[in-house]
């Protein structure tokens, strides 16, 4: 056995190789890099830590924020109440003395319901709110449409008359809303009025105290208007599905959820159905925020531009603000170009030989005037200014004038002397050509007893070969434009050398199947 060297004793020292020098050197820079790594990783989970700790803070003070507000809108809301009762209840009592004053007085200078004026519309509007007269509240609206900016202005203040102003409107458009009871005499499209009447309502109906936040909707008006969106909804099936309703009928079911705040959060795949599908409506984009679909506007804008919607598009993405996600310049050259190859289109149809130049025009004009009114609204001329499109819009306009204008009758055609278009064939001339196109052979003639002799020449008319031939003759006309040479005195002038005499007038002969033209 090898004994133990003592500590004190000098011991030979070995040299250390270089390679376990490299291998130390290795392991050292290692379990720096290691250790580097661990700190890094150590660092960034204290900043997750005291990221996610600090948005932890900031949605507990933010939980605290609304919760106080709601429970000060709460308190405010209770507090409301008796004041709103009160302003309801002394609103009810004027309007049944008014209604007690005016319930035998009818407007006594426009006895026929005829009104000139924004005041005599407004009296007369007021009569039948105060008399709760629906029908007749109906049949004024109705037939007021050309002055339908005046309705607007005047049927908020009318409504504010009524007793029960929401009861007063589901009456007055039970008529067409939300089944068309009308009949055979479904002509006019009164949707516009539904929705009229509907909006007029909201401002009437909000509470005085904290707004739109609460409506003054009875409990039970409320579930009228339920029922009447139930009855709506089910007669959908009724009429093949969404895709064939009409979309005034769209307008105002939307209209009349958003006005009695009965928006359903289930039927919110039927809402975005009923948006996309009359999404060209003005008021749709707003509708669509009132209804609850902002958060599926993304979807509902790039499913617009995918149908080809893109001018719909831009209106959507204004109302809420994703401007930048959907550039609206770029979405108005995209429907000016679809415009363009429609146009084309058309222009190649073979079906619209006769008025394809018309309708292209037509297509290309009415995309111009549209994206022309959406860059004024917008105000994107510096983005994409007009005056390109507003020349070409001009160019369309002189040429569609231009093919309006009549075109120059040739000089050897008789014409009018009135307003020198052509003359139509007499009534002989269109008989004798149904005969001659019938039978070949020349129809036999007798003297009219009662026009044996002619008191003047008659002229010679053209044969009615020329309109009945498929081939027509060298000279299609009768007279020539040159002055004729004057008639031999004492004799009728004979039919040119290469036609018949037309008939027989040449020699003052009448046809005998025509015999009820002379009685």
């Amino acid at each position: 056995m090898g004994s133990i060297p003592d500590p004190g004793e000098l011991t030979e020292l070995t040299q250390p190789s270089f390679d376990e020098f490299q291998r130390q050197t290795s392991l050292m820079t290692s379990c720096t890099l290691l250790w580097k790594e661990l700190s890094d990783h150590i660092n960034s989970l204290e900043q997750n830590l005291m990221k996610q700790s600090e948005a932890l803070k900031r949605k507990i003070e933010t939980l605290d924020s609304d919760t106080k507000a709601s429970l000060d809108s709460l308190k405010k809301r209770e507090l409301s109440i008796e004041e709103s009762v009160k302003i309801a209840l002394n609103r009810v009592e004027f309007h049944k003395k008014a209604a007690l004053e005016t319930v035998n007085d009818d407007v006594e200078d426009n006895p026929d319901g005829e009104v000139d004026d924004g005041d005599g519309l407004l009296q007369l509007l007021k009569s039948t709110c105060l008399k709760m007269e629906a029908k007749e509240f109906w049949n004024i609206v109705t037939g007021k449409k050309k002055e339908i900016n005046l309705l607007r202005e005047k049927i908020p203040v009318a409504l504010s008359e009524c007793i029960d102003p929401a009861r007063f409107v589901m009456e007055a458009i039970s008529e067409v809303f939300p089944v068309d009871k009308r009949g055979n005499e479904r002509g006019n499209d009164l949707g516009w009025a539904c929705v009229l009447i509907l909006e007029s309502l909201i401002p009437v109906v909000v509470d005085p105290v904290i707004g739109k936040s609460r409506m003054l909707v009875t409990p039970s008006m409320k579930e009228k208007a339920k029922e009447i969106a139930e009855t709506w909804k089910k007669s959908l099936e009724e009429r093949g599905g969404i895709e064939n309703v009409k979309t005034p009928d769209v307008h105002t079911f939307l209209q009349h959820l958003v006005t009695f705040g009965i928006v359903k959060k289930d039927d919110l795949q039927l809402y975005r159905k009923l948006v996309v599908g009359s999404a060209w409506r003005k008021q749709m984009p707003k509708l669509a925020v009132s209804l609850g679909l902002g958060d599926k506007m993304p979807d509902m804008i790039e499913e617009l531009i995918s149908k080809g919607q893109q001018l719909d598009a831009v209106h959507f993405t204004y109302e809420v603000g994703l401007v930048d996600k959907f550039p609206p310049v770029r979405l108005l050259k995209a429907f000016l170009r679809d415009a363009k190859k429609a146009a084309t289109s058309i222009l190649e149809d073979p079906n619209n030989a006769g008025r394809a130049a018309q309708l292209a025009a037509r297509k290309e004009q009415s995309a111009l005037r549209a994206v022309i009114k959406c860059i004024e609204e917008y105000k994107l001329e510096a983005e994409f200014p007009p005056e390109n499109l507003k020349k070409r819009l001009e160019q369309l306009e002189r040429t569609k004038t231009e093919k309006r204008k009549p075109a120059a009758v040739p000089a050897n055609k008789r014409t009018r002397a009135s307003n020198g278009g052509p003359m139509p064939p007499a009534k002989a001339g269109r008989l004798m050509n149904a005969y001659v196109s019938s039978f070949p052979a020349p129809p036999t003639f007798v003297r009219s007893p009662s026009h044996t002799h002619y008191p003047a020449a008659v002229p010679a008319y053209p044969s009615p070969a020329m309109y009945g031939s498929r081939s027509p003759p060298t000279n299609p006309y009768a007279y020539s434009p040159e002055a004729a040479p004057p008639p031999l005195a004492g004799s009728y002038p004979g039919a040119p050398l290469n036609y018949p005499a037309y008939g027989g007038y040449g020699n003052g002969l009448a046809p005998a199947y025509q015999q009820a033209y002379y009685r």
